[in-house]
């Protein structure tokens, strides 16, 4: 018989556990990982002005954003690889492997973590358990990732959004953009999700569910 089982801290550990998919998948198909600096100034009737809303060019692992001269739209925004080879330095390939890898870690967990209201053990080993240990793998993708991304500022194609002074570990006149600060922000929070899940498994396993399961409940509700 399947029971249904709902407590305030699993509850929260499968949100959580959403979210933090959610949120490194969005990081990483976003162009804005490095903002290079607003566009310089522009020529009108022989004087020169600034734009009031000066465009400035984003560029992320695979994509990017740039202002297109004499095009419907002022912005433009895709991806600039058209396959893997393309992508701008080695080291942004190596990191679009971890992060691929743990957004593919992270979505199985978020899936798992749904289903754990009504299946609380996967080959009689606890889901949390395993869901916890699978998130911390994630974690430790993630940051390998992260860690060699800003090894790669070095190359031709950051020096063209970034300046000449870009280099390995200097983002030059460049600055970061959420998606980068996102993708930090979801692997603190996988680490979190990771240490968390043993607090749901206690919530799910405690003598008061244990109570409400004898009782004959199909759904219980703990706060």
């Amino acid at each position: 018989m399947c029971h249904v089982i709902v407590t305030c801290r699993s509850m929260l550990w499968t949100l959580l556990s959403i979210v933090v998919a959610f949120a490194e998948l969005i990081a990483f198909m976003g162009p804005d990982w490095l903002v290079s600096p607003p566009s310089g100034p522009i020529s009108t009737n022989g004087s020169f002005r600034l734009s009031s809303r000066p465009h400035r060019p984003t560029l992320g692992l695979y994509a990017r954003c740039r202002k297109v001269p004499n095009h419907h739209r002022d912005v433009q925004c895709g991806p600039y690889a058209a396959d893997f080879g393309e992508i701008a330095s080695g080291f942004w390939q190596a990191t679009v492997i971890f992060l691929a890898v743990a957004i593919l870690i992270l979505s199985v967990v978020a899936l798992f973590a749904v289903f754990s209201m009504c299946f609380q053990s996967i080959m009689r080993k606890s889901i949390f358990n395993v869901c916890g240990l699978l998130q911390g793998i994630a974690g430790l993708f993630l940051i390998m990732g992260l860690m060699l991304y800003p090894a790669g500022w070095g190359c031709e194609k950051v020096r063209q959004y970034c300046g000449p002074d870009s280099s390995p570990y200097r983002v030059g006149d460049c600055s970061l953009g959420w998606a980068f600060y996102a993708a930090i922000g979801g692997t603190v929070l996988t680490f979190f999700c990771a240490m968390f899940s043993a607090q749901a498994e206690k919530a799910t396993s405690s003598d008061k569910v244990q109570d409400e399961i004898e009782e004959g409940r199909s759904l219980v509700c703990v706060l």
